[in-house]
């Protein structure tokens, strides 16, 4: 595995920003955390790449998204979603293929090591437990190396923590399920020695609180160790409130300065309505009905009855609900970027389309008008 000159690999706009016909203004780049990186506000969200997209479907779309502006890419070793052994790796291999044609220095590739589970420990060759220690982390980076055909990766993150935290649709912390984790110091010391080898450049976790972001950056002050420089967290119209509580003041620049990505800035695709009806072929035929185990937070919460609320108002004020979601998501200062996922070029390009087609911000009575559906369904999808 060759080892990155660090000289040439400085990024790093890809080509030029991208304007819409219509106007508006162009899609922007913004500086992750206390990186260098400097990422498009739009990321390249692939976990259907492998599972609900063939190879020739996730080069049409990763090309369509370069060529538009987009220049970071995140994956994860766990993809394709749902998680599957014999699927396992499939997303990577198709970027992996991809990349071998484009410039490696125009692209930022940012993937995820997975967090403590029991379940998933087929992904690695001989462990009955994942776990964020050293040895898991050294062959999450080495095979994902391989199959990304690249010799660095950009940003590595935490899929989720290796210490229990309420994950995926779970409300409240638990104190009962309390388990010894690998110490934050220790993570950090593992992810040194890559960074130091030059086959990792910078560092972050996802499906993170407050308290672990804390954490770690207190171990990277006190041990002179790597700091996190982004956290991947859910954000959109129906899961806003841990964030905005106590998280956007950890990450902000004037304290620790880390980076959001907005992940499911869709609520899953809720929020393009497409699942009101849910005997409608369109919804037939999307993740969440094919998936059903990942519908049970939006089926059996107020997400459907706020989500009706951001319709109309989108309807009212001549948006799409499309555009509604993603344009709250792209104006909330504390967003660096936020993640797109599609499973087709039309998708894409409708929510690339989103960010770049309207003035910035949204008018005053759309933000008023979100922030009064707010205040009676505050993440509905978790209550």
């Amino acid at each position: 595995m060759a080892v990155r000159r660090r000289g040439r690999r400085r990024l790093l706009l890809a080509s030029s920003p991208i304007r819409a016909e219509l106007g508006g203004d162009p899609l922007q780049y913004r500086k992750l955390g206390d990186s260098d990186l400097l990422i498009s506000e739009v990321t390249l969200g692939t976990m259907t790449f492998g599972q609900q997209n063939t190879e020739k479907e996730a080069h049409d779309m990763l090309s369509y998204a370069f060529e538009n502006g987009i220049n970071i890419i995140d994956t994860a070793e766990a993809y394709p979603v749902p998680m599957k052994k014999e699927t396992q790796g499939n997303t990577d291999r198709y970027i992996g293929s991809w990349m071998r044609s484009k410039p490696r220095d125009k692209i930022i590739l940012a993937t995820k090591v997975c967090g403590y589970s029991e379940r998933f420990s087929y992904i690695r060759e001989n462990a009955k437990v994942l776990r964020v220690d050293a040895t898991n982390i050294r062959e999450s980076v080495e095979k994902s190396l391989l199959r990304l055909s690249t010799d660095y990766i950009d940003l590595l993150q935490i899929h989720w923590p290796d210490r229990y935290v309420p994950l995926f649709g779970e409300f409240a912390y638990n104190p009962a399920k309390w388990r010894p984790s690998v110490p934050f110091a220790e993570q950090l010391r593992a992810f040194q020695e890559l960074i130091d080898e030059g086959k990792v450049r910078y560092i972050g976790v996802s499906n993170e609180t407050s308290y672990g972001v804390m954490e770690f950056v207190h171990a990277a002050k006190v041990e002179g160790l790597p700091k996190i420089v982004s956290i991947q967290n859910c954000y959109s119209l129906l899961a806003r409130c841990r964030s905005e509580v106590d998280l956007v003041e950890v990450c902000h620049p004037n304290n620790c300065n880390i980076g959001l990505l907005a992940y499911s800035p869709l609520a899953s695709g809720v929020l393009t309505g497409k699942y009101l009806d849910s005997n409608s072929e369109v919804a037939r035929r999307s993740r969440l009905s094919i998936f059903p185990g990942y519908m049970d937070r939006y089926n059996q919460s107020l997400a459907k009855e706020a989500t009706d609320l951001y319709i109309q108002l989108a309807k009212e004020n001549g948006l799409t609900p499309v555009q509604l979601a993603l344009r709250f998501v792209r104006d909330r200062p504390f967003v660096t970027s936020t993640i797109i996922g599609a499973t087709s070029v039309d998708q894409l390009k409708e929510d690339i389309d989103a960010f770049i087609t309207s003035a910035r911000p949204l008018p005053p009575e759309v933000a008023e008008g979100i922030e009064d559906i707010f205040k009676r369904y505050k993440d509905p999808s978790i209550l």
